[in-house]
């Protein structure tokens, strides 16, 4: 299977500008374990330039393309969210549940309009945290991320395995041409 990375501009995605043509990336919702991520950062969507409030920017997202392979997500979010992930990384976190949903948006040179290059549409993947060598895959910077000083944005590392079901990423490498890809394995119980 084909892998898929994406970076995106933070300073895009915090302050979007129409004659810039960057990838934009919106962490729309995020839960781990019972802590359900605040949607405080209000941005644009850059196909149609409505306002939309998610729960943090993207900066990074890859996935090697393989149905049990993992996510890896860095991303930026508020102060609220950092308060919140920095007592689950410092505490016993017995629950590695994780439900998320994004939007990757890309610019189409030849029809001149962004388009979603990765989303969940409108059904949140299914995870785990990634847990590898005994360690979890979750990291939270206590310190700011200068790239764009306000509002105060923290940056957010972490791997998400797929729960024991089949699920979708839709993808995209124009704004007509479309596919969807599987993530996850339903195993039966």
């Amino acid at each position: 299977m084909a892998s898929n990375n994406y970076y995106c501009s933070l300073e895009q995605a915090y302050n979007f500008k129409k004659d810039e043509q960057q990838t934009v990336g919106h962490l729309v919702s995020l839960t781990i374990g019972t802590s359900a991520f605040t949607a405080d950062h209000t941005l644009t969507n850059p196909v149609g330039y409505a306002a939309v409030t998610v729960a943090g920017t993207i900066a990074s997202w890859s996935w090697d393309g393989g149905y049990a392979n993992p996510i890896y997500l860095d991303c930026n979010i508020s102060t609220t969210n950092q308060t919140a992930t920095s007592v689950l990384t410092q505490t016993n976190l017995s629950n590695t549940v994780v439900v998320l949903a994004f939007n990757i948006y890309q610019f189409d040179p030849v029809n001149k309009v962004y388009y979603l290059a990765c989303t969940t549409t409108s059904t949140p993947l299914n995870g785990f945290v990634f847990k590898s060598g005994g360690s979890l895959s979750l990291a939270m910077d206590v310190q700011n991320d200068p790239t764009v000083p306000s509002p105060l944005n923290y940056r957010l590392s972490i791997g998400v395995m797929p729960q024991p079901s089949q699920q979708i990423i839709n993808f995209a490498v124009s704004n007509s041409q479309k596919f969807s890809k599987q993530w996850g394995v339903t195993v039966p119980g």
